[in-house]
């Protein structure tokens, strides 16, 4: 007689039931978190409304290209902290200097060669893994015919 029960009994071991549990776990942490997190970003967008930098809302013309920050720059303009790259722009309208954070094109290069090298190395690491893989498996095969052929 055939159980009801459509869950096969591998999935019911304690170890696999306890690596679910903390998955999903971790993702309604992730997720009730964001929802968190969000709530809190919008009281802090209606308080920062008033104090939003001109290019958020005007137009604007860039004075300085983008450019890495010095060590005084560095700490003095806050800018400065997200990317380290800033450019000096000036708003249309109320006729002011700011600085505006930005991605310089060596930064973006820097990052695309290292991650070209980081995916050459997995590339090679798990090319070596599927070989290895390979002869051990053609060893076992190969002893396996030898242990039936010897048994003859």
């Amino acid at each position: 007689m055939e159980s009801d029960c459509r869950i096969p009994m591998a999935c019911l071991r304690p170890r696999i039931l306890a690596l679910h549990a903390l998955f999903w776990g971790l993702v309604s942490l992730r997720v009730f978190g964001a929802a968190l997190l969000s709530d809190e970003k919008a009281a802090v967008a209606v308080t920062k409304a008033v104090t939003a930098p001109c290019w958020q809302h005007e137009e604007f013309v860039v004075a300085k290209e983008c450019s890495s920050c010095e060590g005084l720059q560095s700490k003095t303009i806050s800018a400065c902290s997200q990317t380290g790259f800033v450019e000096k722009i000036n708003c249309t309208n109320s006729n002011r200097d700011e600085y505006k954070s930005c991605r310089s094109t060596k930064m973006e290069e820097h990052l695309f060669w290292k991650f070209e090298g980081a995916m050459l190395a997995l590339t090679v690491v798990f090319a070596i893994l599927v070989v290895t893989r390979q002869h051990s498996l053609d060893r076992q095969a190969s002893d396996k015919v030898r242990r039936q052929i010897e048994s003859i």
